[in-house]
């Protein structure tokens, strides 16, 4: 009993971070047939297991209203799973681990459709198949120097290889894991070891518009993301004009919106690449706090100029890129609800009613930029300092040289250029 108890090692289990890359499929009749032969073998055990599914409609009483609450059984794995593999090496014709596979992919459909069916976001249809995808085992495939051997068949095998990507070097050392089929594309996920490290630095980041305002301890730092939102606007002008052109040349006006959609996605999802990389270097070995925020929220209490400006952010792609690649840095993420972080006082705690541009405390005074005042919440929430009065009172912070608004002589009024990344800072004092 003695033994059992004894802790074999005081090493940290090991975690990792996987990072894929892409790389365009040249096998495409050979993956063809996989991919098709796939699909036949997932709808099949999709029809199965529907027809043991079991959808229950219940009336639920709340005050005077009735509502009608759903209720979805499925299957037990335990149960099904011999009967089901045998029903499906049937109709296989691939490599007998590709049942697996599917079992597994069909469950998954079936689970989460049952998670939206009850929220009511789905209908109590058989979910369709639309792309399908063919996820190889590590049992089906064999890494070979720069390239990986797929098993379509007993004997029959797709090669795909990476030498000559630009990603070649980046990989090099990297366990693959398991490689994603497509009909055009084959994506390779590539396993990266975390190093344990304790975060030395904290910030604290406040989501807006234009800019994120951040506060780490000593001084407040605001990264300018104008040209995101202005990218993102202009593509919009182009879709515009894409669309009523489609309306009267409908073959050349989808191959139009197919285009300009797919650039302004790279053309965005490239510019917070280099944002977050930028900020990962600026600030490394950190915990980064970021709020929880909710878009559809937002639009319920927003006007329709309000509404506009929102739908063209993309804060939740900045912060799950953050959350993607600060492992890489040796830094966490975490995220904080956001509720009243803006009009709460991080002196005394009092809440205000109302709150412009600039915060003010009907309490105890305290002025500061609204922006600022949230990031600084944030710090505070999650660093763990209650509101207490004898917090400093006079707080040192930054500000670009952007043209941040004055707050009525409480401290100056700065202008100047920042481009590109670049962030150029000023500092003054908070009073």
């Amino acid at each position: 009993m003695s033994k059992n108890l004894r802790i074999k090692s005081f090493q940290p289990e090991e975690e990792y971070v996987y990072l894929t890359y892409s790389l365009k499929n040249d096998k495409k009749e050979e993956s063809k047939i996989l991919v098709e032969n796939y699909k036949i073998l997932l709808q099949k055990a999709l029809d199965w297991l529907w027809d043991r599914t079991k959808v229950e409609r219940k009336q639920v009483k709340k005050g005077k209203k009735i509502f009608t609450k759903i209720k979805i059984t499925l299957p037990e794995r335990k149960e099904v799973y011999k009967t089901l593999r045998d029903e499906l090496e049937k109709v296989n014709v691939l490599a007998s681990h590709y049942v697996d596979r599917a079992i597994n992919d069909s469950f998954s459909i079936l689970k989460s459709w049952k998670r939206r069916a009850e929220k009511g976001q789905a209908s109590l249809r058989k979910p369709k198949l639309k792309k399908v995808y063919v996820r190889v085992k590590s049992t089906l495939r064999k890494v070979e120097g720069k390239s990986v051997r797929v098993t379509v068949k007993p004997y029959e095998y797709i090669t795909f290889s990476w030498s000559h990507t630009w990603f070649s070097r980046r990989v090099k050392g990297l366990e693959l894991g398991e490689p994603i089929i497509k009909e055009d594309k084959v994506y390779l996920p590539f396993r990266y070891e975390l190093p344990w490290s304790t975060p030395i630095d904290f910030l604290s980041v406040d989501t807006n518009l234009y800019t994120l305002d951040a506060y780490d301890g000593d001084k407040f730092v605001t990264f300018s993301i104008k040209e995101l939102y202005s990218l993102k606007y202009g593509m919009q002008l182009k879709m515009s004009r894409v669309r009523s052109f489609a309306s009267k040349q409908t073959k050349k006006g989808m191959e139009l919106m197919r285009k300009y959609s797919h650039r302004e996605r790279n053309s965005v999802v490239d510019y917070i690449h280099k944002f977050v990389n930028k900020l990962q270097e600026t600030y490394p070995i950190t915990m980064f706090a970021v709020e929880k925020l909710n878009k559809q929220a937002m639009f319920e209490d927003a006007n329709d100029s309000l509404s506009k400006k929102i739908s063209k952010t993309v804060w939740r792609s900045i912060h799950r890129l953050l959350k993607y690649k600060a492992p890489l840095y040796g830094s966490f993420v975490k995220e904080v609800n956001p509720h009243l972080i803006s009009k709460s006082c991080p002196r005394c705690g009092r809440v205000s009613r109302k709150v412009g541009r600039t915060f003010r405390c009907e309490r105890c005074g305290f002025t500061l930029d609204r922006q600022l005042n949230a990031s600084l919440n944030i710090y505070l929430k999650m660093y763990g300092f209650p509101h207490i009065c004898d917090i400093p009172r006079v707080w040192v912070g930054v500000t670009p040289l952007k043209g941040r608004r004055g707050m009525n002589g409480a401290m100056p009024r700065d202008f100047g250029e920042v481009q590109g990344l670049r962030i150029d800072m000023k500092y003054y004092e908070i009073l």
